[in-house]
């Protein structure tokens, strides 16, 4: 079996290292070789992807930094938390840098056998016919252009500012918060006992300055001791579902497929249970000795397509939930999210669905 996965992004090479690991033959093209890496960006990881990242695809143990607790503020809240999650047994999700997952995956993959890096000169026809299987993650290419452009598209009129701050050494940093201020949701996510990520998504009626970004980190700053406010990425915010997941044996995947807003830290955890239900179809045709064609796109795209969509739609929910909040000033919403709160059957639900996503 022989795969061709288009575009050199985290989830292309997670992807790639998971294949390889079955020893089915991987070529992934790239644009750009030796693209930087944005060290301003965190991910965060659910427990039960990290528990399969370093099963299936690599080991990231040394690389995580724990999340116990998360609370959960908006700006007319009074410092009062209207919503906490917390497991006092066992962790709530990990924050880990890009750059560092990203650099292992290249490192493993150049060592593997089965897997080529080649770079990339245009989609030609034949190229269906010389693999089993080709995977489009490159949200920039003609495929993408040519047959998946079709989309549901929704457009916060938000930039997300990101940034690491390096505060004063604590003993205890595995608190993240999360305010939800009249312009947006801010978050800090620790990430070691003396650095912080913090991931802020603006409603942008004109372009912020970094020094202004650095006012609200310091207006809104829960608790840290700030050394140094690093620098300071941007990125425009937007929710895309794509309509149709593939195209005779082209399969979308990724970015390409589902993009959230970054309030709830799901986009990447969605991919990771993408490869997952995609690698259990491969799984389950080579043991019945069944082609690896057409047929496995199909199965995906049935498998995870609607789940996928309304777990996006269930964090433009949220998003809308609290931005209305903000919009008509009363507590009306934060009395609400605190029963919800209370309320150990729900929390425990939430507490799952942002863990597993949505189960069958």
């Amino acid at each position: 079996m022989k795969v061709c996965i288009l575009g050199d992004n985290l989830t292309s090479l997670a992807l790639a290292k998971a294949l390889v690991k079955k020893e089915i033959f991987v070529d992934l093209f790239y644009k750009k070789k030796n693209a930087k890496i944005d060290t301003t960006r965190t991910i965060g990881i659910s427990k039960s992807n990290i528990d399969y990242f370093n099963n299936e695809i690599s080991n990231i143990k040394k690389m995580l930094w724990p999340v116990k607790k998360i609370k959960i503020f908006t700006e007319n809240s009074n410092n009062k938390e209207i919503l906490k999650f917390e497991d006092r047994k066992d962790n709530l999700f990990s924050i880990l840098q890009n750059q560092k997952i990203f650099n292992q995956l290249i490192i493993e993959l150049k060592k593997n056998n089965f897997f080529k890096f080649k770079k990339y000169i245009g989609y030609r026809k034949s190229d269906n016919l010389n693999y089993d299987l080709i995977i489009n993650c490159d949200i920039g290419n003609e495929i993408t252009k040519k047959f998946f452009s079709k989309k549901f598209e929704k457009k916060y009129n938000s930039i997300a500012f990101t940034t690491i701050i390096d505060h004063k050494k604590l003993s205890f940093n595995n608190e993240a918060t999360q305010i939800f201020t009249k312009d947006g949701p801010i978050a800090f996510l620790p990430m070691s006992k003396d650095k912080t990520s913090i991931v802020y998504s603006a409603r942008m009626k004109r372009n912020k300055t970094e020094l202004e970004i650095n006012k609200i980190i310091n207006k809104f700053n829960p608790k840290y001791e700030i050394k140094k406010i690093n620098k300071i990425s941007k990125f425009e915010l937007k929710s895309i579902n794509l309509r149709e997941y593939y195209k005779d044996n082209i399969l979308a995947f990724g970015d390409l497929l589902h993009k959230l807003h970054p309030l709830a830290g799901q986009g990447f955890n969605m991919s990771i249970r993408d490869i997952r239900e995609f690698l259990k179809i491969i799984d389950y045709k080579i043991k019945l000795g069944l082609p690896i064609d057409q047929s496995v796109c199909v199965e995906f795209q049935n498998n995870v397509k609607s789940k996928n969509f309304v777990f996006s739609e269930g964090i433009n929910l949220i998003y809308e939930y609290f931005n209305y909040e903000n919009k008509i000033g009363n507590d009306l919403i934060d009395t609400t999210a605190r029963l919800i709160g209370r309320n150990k059957i729900l929390n425990r639900y939430f507490k799952n669905v942002a863990d597993m996503g949505l189960q069958n």
